[in-house]
């Protein structure tokens, strides 16, 4: 007889080979992932085709001036914009996910950032260019949110970190691609359109037809199960499991025994019920320091080195280069992800964030500045992908989006805060200001994960819930 209840359902998930079309599902998920990423790092290869505009203007930017006595407006309010959304959208609008589906809430939210960016292309100031940036952020916040929430309930327990790794080398690869544009695009101005206009109409564009690839995604069948919706998550793991049996060319493997089921309503409150209340705190202070090390890099990689004395068009073309090594990090990243606890992978990265983005700001041979820029950058990787995996795993199916919602804020909030503490250490100590913080920043999440975050490598998702 067939399986009837929830625990058993993700049982017979969780016994499951990682055969191609699971992967497949992973890739679907990851193709979404494209144009938020594409729109995260556009930041730092538009600003300077924003600034040459005059964009950031004290008469352009209206009220976003207000920061500018400080030395932080300009570059420093198009990136609070954009993290104040995903700050709004992760917080607020989280828990979405777990109320009307990770399907539902997915197409959504690409659809929100496809029209809004699209407007914000054809803004003529400043203050309009970052108002419509703070509404595509609300956006893609639900969105970041709500893959992280898919991809851990769709993807057996022993090949998570695997998954995240993959996912995040795939979404990583439209990183180059998106630098290699706005190289050639935003330094001129095709048709008289100027290049930063069109870097960002293409993301826009071929957002929505990414959005057709994704329907044939199925319902996440542990969102299903738990909201009453047995026969249809049933009729999901059927069809996946026929698809991994034929492929696999092997019988499935027995299913072991279910975990105990959840309790509770799923409301904000029980976040802060033991023991999600330890990991929220844990995980809340670890995103907030984060940030600073991750976007306070990645975000800023051509200001940076026009800060250590480089040409706009040659900061373009070293970026481009480090950027390449986005998508080579999470893949490399495959080779352990499952086979180091996850806490350990987290504080390896931030070790090497701060270690390399040191050398980096001292550095003055070009070929010395991009191999440092790529170690960061590799370095990064590591660490995002291993987080990723790590917040999702953390709470269980009735919050979990909820939850990783309100515990990434506070990193949508520090990201927030780094392009305006980032233009302001650039002001005032230029490159090694900045990553003398990255440094302190990195050393915080050490502290914070690798001392109270627990162990999560290879158990089922109920059982980590239920520890």
């Amino acid at each position: 007889m067939a399986p009837t209840t929830a625990p058993e359902l993700a049982a017979r998930l969780d016994r499951l080979p990682m055969t191609r079309h699971i992967w497949m599902l992973v890739t679907l998920i990851s193709m979404g992932g494209w144009f938020e990423l594409y729109d995260l790092f556009l930041t730092a290869y538009v600003a300077p085709g924003l600034v040459r505009a005059g964009y950031f203007k004290p008469e352009s930017l209206g009220v976003f001036n207000v920061l500018g006595p400080y030395g932080v407006a300009g570059v420093g309010t198009f990136v609070f914009a954009l993290f104040a959304g995903l700050f709004v959208g992760a917080i607020f609008l989280g828990h979405f996910a777990d109320r009307y589906g990770r399907r539902t809430v997915f197409t959504f939210s690409l659809i929100w950032y496809s029209i809004t960016t699209a407007v914000m292309a054809f803004q003529s100031s400043g203050f309009a260019v970052d108002l419509w940036r703070f509404i595509a952020g609300i956006g893609i916040g639900i969105e970041l949110v709500t893959i992280d929430t898919y991809v851990s309930e769709l993807v057996p327990r022993t090949h998570r970190g695997r998954a995240y790794a993959y996912n995040q080398g795939f979404q990583f690869l439209i990183v180059p691609i998106m630098a290699c544009i706005a190289w050639l695009l935003v330094p001129t101005a095709p048709f008289g359109f100027e290049g930063w206009r069109w870097v960002v109409l293409i993301g826009s564009a071929g957002a929505i037809f990414v959005w057709f690839i994704r329907l044939a995604l199925p319902e996440s069948p542990r969102w299903l199960a738990r909201h009453g919706r047995i026969r249809e998550a049933e009729r999901i793991i059927a069809g996946i499991e026929t698809r991994v049996a034929a492929e696999s060319g092997a019988p499935l493997p027995p299913v072991g025994a279910p975990e105990p089921g959840e309790a509770g309503e799923g409301t904000f409150a029980e976040i802060w019920q033991p023991p999600y209340d330890k990991r929220a705190i844990v995980l809340s202070v670890f995103n907030f320091f984060q940030t600073f090390g991750y976007y306070g890099f990645a975000a800023w990689v051509p200001t940076l080195l026009i800060a250590k004395g480089i040409s706009i068009t040659a900061s373009l073309e070293y970026s481009f280069i480090i950027a390449i090594a986005n998508p080579v990090g999470p893949l490399l990243g495959t080779l352990i992800a499952d086979k180091i606890e996850r806490k350990w992978q987290v504080c390896l990265g931030a070790i090497g964030i701060g270690g390399f983005g040191m050398l980096f700001a001292s550095a003055g041979d070009p070929t010395l500045v991009i191999v440092l820029g790529v170690a960061v950058t590799l370095c990064n990787n590591l660490m995002s992908y291993s987080f990723h995996s790590y917040q999702s795993e953390l709470f269980p199916t009735r919050i979990r989006s909820r939850a990783i919602g309100f515990v990434y804020s506070w990193s949508r909030l520090s990201a927030a805060l780094s392009g305006l503490a980032v233009a302001f250490l650039i002001n005032l100590g230029g490159a090694t200001a900045v990553f003398e913080f990255i440094a302190f920043a990195m050393l915080m999440v050490v502290i914070s994960i690798g001392g109270f975050g627990p162990r999560t490598l290879g158990l089922a998702l109920e059982r980590i819930s239920n520890a």
